[in-house]
């Protein structure tokens, strides 16, 4: 029992570990994917409604389902009107880039940062699908 533990242990540490993978920032927008493919419009969903991704504590949204949504950062509906994917990309990997005074985290990034507690040290908040997976269902937010 206690070798599971510690297998699962391992595993997880270095999933967290997983090196970040290089992206190129153009103007306001990160065009190409983080994966080389698209992401998964469900799973982005999924992951903006489940409160540990942080998304809908602080954003609105089309998501009748969740009783407490966020007021403190801009609602998403028609974020894929207003933002094209590499623009929601940059925004999710490194709003910071953009606005140097955000209060949004930098989702994919670990370097430069302040106040990290130690588990989360060099360690995303979202792994380069998880990322690819918002922008994709953000981007069918088109009304």
């Amino acid at each position: 029992m206690a070798l599971l533990a510690v297998a699962a242990f391992a595993a997880n540490v270095s999933a967290g570990a997983e090196a970040l993978r290089p992206y190129t920032v153009v103007g306001d927008a990160i065009p190409q994917t983080l994966t080389g493919a698209k992401g998964d419009a469900t799973r982005g969903r999924a992951l903006i409604v489940e409160r540990s991704s942080t998304c809908i504590l602080c954003h609105s949204g089309p998501f009748a389902e969740q009783a407490f949504q966020g007021d403190l950062a801009p609602n998403l509906t028609g974020s894929g009107a207003r933002w094209s994917e590499g623009q929601l990309r940059l925004r999710l990997v490194d709003a910071a880039h953009l606005n140097a005074a955000t209060i949004m985290p930098s989702y994919y990034r670990v370097d430069g940062l302040t106040r990290v507690g130690t588990s989360w040290r060099d360690k995303p908040i979202q792994s380069a699908e998880q990322i690819e997976d918002i922008v994709a269902y953000l981007a069918t937010l088109r009304n």
